[in-house]
């Protein structure tokens, strides 16, 4: 495993444009903490309208007098997948980044963000080589004459991709975006949360050193004045956020108001996982558990609602509650901890006054509700995995987002019952459906308001489906052709001749 001082001896805490390492002409600055003990890890400036724009004339520079939306398909999968080499090359490197700068466990970060991101890479290039644009033949008349045409729809890159992802998988989510983006033909500016930069400004090198040309992908540190610039600026052709609701809405009307570039926006969730009573319970129980608990629960699609059918209330629960005390809390650099740290000690103080609000509510903490003891979680920011019972729906702690590790259970009578509760909520992102008979499962999947619905599973992925939510939870979806519809625009050519 590599030390921190492994990596702080290799680390890039520059911004990344035009090919280069450039340092930021900001003044403010932000210090990476170890969410495990708050020993700092880099220090790095916070971009500011000055260096974000350079980086976006860069990128417009890329795109109108570069190479790359004039190659081939062929051409740019070469290098995007030499770009994919490249990383799972540096995985170990990587994912020990992630891990110290975000607080993930090591094990997911190398063994399932850094490996999807290479698969994202691989994924998208693939994808694009199997595009087909479409033409269409038709009889007509024009000035006279009888005619026939030919239409040809085709998709070509958008121009400029300003892009902007969250703290929890900043590997993943960034290359979730890059990968359509840049095997589409376009070139793009990508910023992080100040929160979890450090991977994300690796990957310029990786860029360069696997033969992209420069300009293509450009990656700065920034915080809201970066973020601001970039989703408002009149030479980006593509917005594409991940984040919060109130941010993806200030996003949304400062696009608007600047040049009304087409928005990806994928933002918050509350989703519920519905168990019936016929349901397999060992395989509920684990996958509820696994549905919250899994990242701290800092995952926009972690199951934090349970709706449980009242006839099996009361044997459930138990099963639940014994699942979750065996979970160890510790380091996330510890290969048998299955609950890490925190990200920040902001974040675990606002985990902390949600969790207070539901107390104060009334809603009953069956487990946690309160960081661990020992001195080993005294300078971490550690929080124990915690379920909330007696809850209603009027309460905050079942209606908005806490992004962090709880629960709130509630009963439901039946069917009609349990999609009345799902559906009183602003958001629609996710949501599971734990049952054996198949056709209430597509009954009640498809009355779920949410973009995705997992049946006797959770977190199960296909880069092919599409990924994004209804109401609040966002607009648009992401993945497969969703992906690079929204990285291209479609172009009619229409051919005329007598006939």
């Amino acid at each position: 495993m590599l030390t921190l001082a492994d990596i702080q001896s290799q680390i890039n805490t520059e911004n990344f444009i035009g090919g280069e390492p450039v340092k930021a002409t900001a003044s403010e600055t932000y210090t990476s903490l170890n969410p495990s003990d708050n020993q700092p890890i880099a220090t790095f400036a916070l971009s500011n309208a000055e260096d974000t724009s350079r980086a976006i004339a860069a990128a417009r520079k890329a795109f109108d007098q570069g190479p790359w939306p004039r190659m081939s398909v062929a051409e740019r999968v070469k290098l995007i997948n030499r770009f994919a080499s490249l990383i799972e090359e540096k995985a170990e490197f990587l994912g020990a980044i992630e891990s110290y700068d975000v607080g993930k466990l090591l094990g997911e970060c190398v063994g399932h963000d850094v490996a999807r991101a290479s698969a994202n890479m691989r994924f998208f290039a693939s994808k694009m080589e199997q595009w087909e644009d479409e033409a269409y033949f038709k009889d007509a008349a024009f000035l006279g004459r009888k005619i026939k045409t030919l239409s040809i729809a085709k998709r070509e890159p958008a121009g400029v991709a300003g892009i902007i992802v969250p703290w929890n998988s900043p590997i993943m989510l960034a290359t979730w975006k890059l990968g359509p983006c840049i095997a589409a033909g376009n070139t793009c500016v990508l910023k992080a949360s100040p929160w979890a930069q450090l991977t994300i400004l690796q990957l310029g090198q990786l860029a360069k050193d696997a033969g992209i040309p420069d300009g293509v992908m450009n990656f700065i540190a920034g915080g809201a004045e970066a973020g601001q610039t970039l989703t408002s600026h009149p030479d980006v052709d593509r917005v594409s956020f991940t984040g919060s609701v109130g941010v993806g809405k200030a996003v949304n009307i400062a696009n608007a108001q600047a040049r009304m570039a087409p928005v990806s926006l994928e933002l918050g969730g509350k989703s519920p996982s519905i168990v019936f009573d016929d349901a397999d319970l060992d395989m509920a129980v684990a996958g509820v558990a696994r549905g919250i608990f899994r990242s701290q629960g800092q995952s926009c699609v972690a199951g934090s609602r349970l709706l449980l059918q009242e006839s099996i209330y009361n044997e459930f629960m138990p099963r639940l509650v014994k699942e979750v005390k065996a979970m160890k809390i510790g380091s996330q650099l510890d290969s048998s901890s299955q609950i890490g740290p925190l990200i920040t000690k902001e974040h675990l103080a606002s985990i902390e006054r949600m969790v207070q609000a539901g107390v104060s509510a009334g809603a009953k903490a069956t487990i946690g509700g309160r960081r661990p003891e020992g001195v080993e979680f005294a300078q971490g920011n550690y929080f124990e995995p915690t379920i909330f019972e007696e809850v209603s729906s009027e309460m905050e702690v079942w209606q908005e987002e806490i992004f962090g590790p709880v629960l709130c259970v509630m009963p439901f009578k039946d069917e009609s019952d349990a999609i009345a509760k799902a559906n009183d909520s602003e958001f629609g992102l996710s949501s599971s459906v734990w049952t054996t008979d198949m056709d209430r499962a597509m009954t009640v999947s498809s009355a779920i308001e949410s973009g995705m619905t997992w049946v006797n599973a959770h977190f199960v992925r296909d880069l092919r489906s599409p990924f994004g939510g209804v109401k609040d939870s966002g607009i648009g979806s992401e993945g497969g052709r969703y992906s690079l519809e929204f990285y291209t625009r479609a172009k009619m050519i229409c051919l005329t001749y007598p006939r």
